[in-house]
């Protein structure tokens, strides 16, 4: 049985990306620091696919600590990289948090991985890397133009680690460049539950329709697009984990075409945040209270992917539709809002 490191694998994407390794009969470790997390999450994960995953708490920041960590752990075959700093807007007032803690805890990754021959690399990238595209849907091949926010620059620099890594090592990575996740697993047993504020949009607008929050803040309507508001790639979170799993079969199998690849992951259709509103009012029956304020920094205008390289060299594609998302977001939600 394979064992596989997922660094904070208790996180949204990370947790629903264990089930999915688990259910396929691999054995996982997860390595999280729980500051954007629960414990309670474990029990989720375990509830689903009826095994405990071993957990560290550690925080990748520091590098004895990494360094141990493998000391201890030399049969790990491959590693899914999703502990990071994630919010564009936190990055943009905070950047040297985020300089530190996404750059700093891949290069000590990287390092054990030198360190043990660790060969297998999946890497949480992001959208961001693309900037302002100059045209859509965004394929693989699109220009990485100067980021907007620190978050997207760190996107940008960890890939170019990574490729410069690969390049003098046995390392074979994969760059999953992903659009906007949301929803949460059929089961509710797991979802998205951000610490504090929440910096993405539907779990702003489930908190909200809860009466969590006053009202949800939309980010300007003045922006070029049909109604205003800047417009996404939503794809349901169990789709992006199955993806997760089938890049590192790809690298265990060897199937890759090179060391160094990137996959966007999208639905490849784009969705305003006013036509998210609407269709979340439409799914559930909630009515949800908000308004139009001042565009938000870093944010742009429209993005969206061309998902012909994921579907067709990967073998993946997104099979589940923004009307499931939104109601196993408000699903879970519901759920999270009963316990407390």
């Amino acid at each position: 049985m394979k064992k596989i490191l997922v660094t904070g694998g208790l996180g949204y994407i990370g947790s629903h990306t264990v089930v999915e390794l688990q259910n396929s009969g691999y054995q996982v470790i997860i390595i999280d620091n729980l500051s954007n997390s629960s414990l309670d999450v474990l029990e989720g994960i375990t509830n689903i696919s009826k095994t405990p995953p071993a957990f560290e708490r550690l925080d990748l920041r520091f590098k004895a600590d990494v360094a141990d960590f493998f000391k201890r752990n030399q049969d790990i075959e491959g590693i899914i990289h999703f502990a990071a700093s994630k919010a564009v807007g936190e990055s943009v007032v905070n950047p040297l948090l985020y300089y530190e803690n996404n750059l700093n805890t891949l290069i000590f990754l990287l390092q054990e991985c030198n360190a043990y021959g660790i060969e297998n690399f999946i890497f949480s990238s992001s959208c961001t890397v693309y900037g302002e595209p100059d045209s859509l849907p965004i394929t693989e091949d699109a220009p990485v133009k100067t980021a907007t926010s620190p978050y997207g620059n760190t996107k940008q620099i960890s890939e170019e680690i990574l490729k410069d890594t690969c390049s003098i090592s046995p390392l074979k990575a994969i760059a999953l460049r992903y659009f906007n996740p949301i929803g949460a697993h059929e089961t509710v047993e797991i979802g998205e539950l951000p610490a504090g504020v929440p910096q993405n949009l539907v779990p702003f607008i489930t908190q909200t329709a809860a009466g969590l929050r006053k009202e949800l803040s939309v980010f300007g309507d003045d922006y070029p697009t049909e109604d205003g508001s800047c417009i996404r790639d939503y794809i349901h979170v169990v789709d992006l984990a199955k993806a997760h799993f089938i890049a590192l079969q790809r690298l265990l199998s060897k199937h890759n075409e090179t060391q160094f690849e990137v996959f966007n992951l999208g639905t490849g259709r784009g969705s305003s945040v006013l036509e998210v509103v609407n269709s979340f009012e439409k799914t559930t029956g909630e009515k949800l209270n908000y308004k139009i304020v001042a565009r938000r920094p870093g944010d742009v205008v429209s993005v969206y992917a061309d998902t012909k390289k994921a579907n067709e060299v990967l073998g993946w594609k997104a099979e589940k539709t923004m009307e499931e998302a939104l109601a196993s977001a408000w699903k879970w939600e519901k759920k999270v809002r009963s316990i407390q």
